[in-house]
């Protein structure tokens, strides 16, 4: 009877260890699927930019700090003008969002060049950030940010740097003016905008901020 309960015993236990084994899988292997799928939802988008992005999700989807599967990505290497933000949802393989986004006054003027983690600076940080939760403020309705990069952003809590609406992100200012408007470091969004956006990422999503920076990309640990 004791041999044939270890038999039982070993099957199961077998089965279960075949069954993780499906569970895990390889983090470069679904990073370049996730790249391939995602970058035809989303051409404009280069495809380098996009796979920095994924590594960062998984790390701080490693780490614990990303609760849902929503990804943010900004392109500070593109002009105002352009729509440089996508959200993508990573579970269903869709783009939910592409739209333009505000960069700092102090960092720069259509194209953003200087970036900052100092309190009072009113320049754009870079780097992974985790969304928190949502507050009516001056802005409206915005959502806190937490930086995750320590030297790079984790002060964005602190400089109060948060996803909100604004008139100077509206497609008609935008189109006016030649660029959009700038603000204090926040990734601002037009205000029609801003409460879908917002209530789709909040919560612990992935916010990327990139730009090629060769100390951020040099020395920051979620790439």
């Amino acid at each position: 009877m004791n041999f044939v309960i270890g038999i039982i015993l070993m099957l199961v236990f077998g089965a279960n260890m075949a069954s993780n084994v499906g569970i895990i899988s390889n983090p470069a292997q679904d990073i370049n699927t996730m790249l391939q799928h995602l970058s035809l939802k989303a051409p404009s988008l280069d495809k380098n930019v996009l796979k920095l992005a994924l590594k960062a999700y998984n790390k701080a989807k490693i780490a614990g700090l990303a609760k849902k599967p929503i990804l943010t990505v900004i392109d500070y290497s593109k002009p105002s003008s352009e729509q440089r933000m996508w959200v993508f949802d990573l579970a269903k393989d869709k783009l939910l969002f592409n739209t333009h986004v505000a960069h700092g006054k102090n960092s720069g003027g259509k194209v953003p060049n200087h970036f900052s983690n100092q309190d009072s600076s009113k320049e754009t940080s870079l780097g992974t950030f985790v969304t928190k939760d949502t507050y009516i403020g001056s802005n409206g309705y915005s959502l806190n940010l937490e930086g995750l990069e320590k030297g790079f952003n984790d002060n964005a809590f602190k400089r109060r740097v948060v996803v909100h609406g604004s008139t100077y992100m509206s497609p008609d200012f935008i189109k006016s003016h030649g660029q959009a408007g700038r603000s204090w470091g926040c990734p601002a969004v037009a205000h029609a905008l801003a409460k879908p956006i917002i209530n789709t990422i909040k919560n612990g999503s992935v916010l990327f901020a990139y730009y090629p920076d060769k100390n951020y990309l040099s020395a920051s640990h979620y790439l």
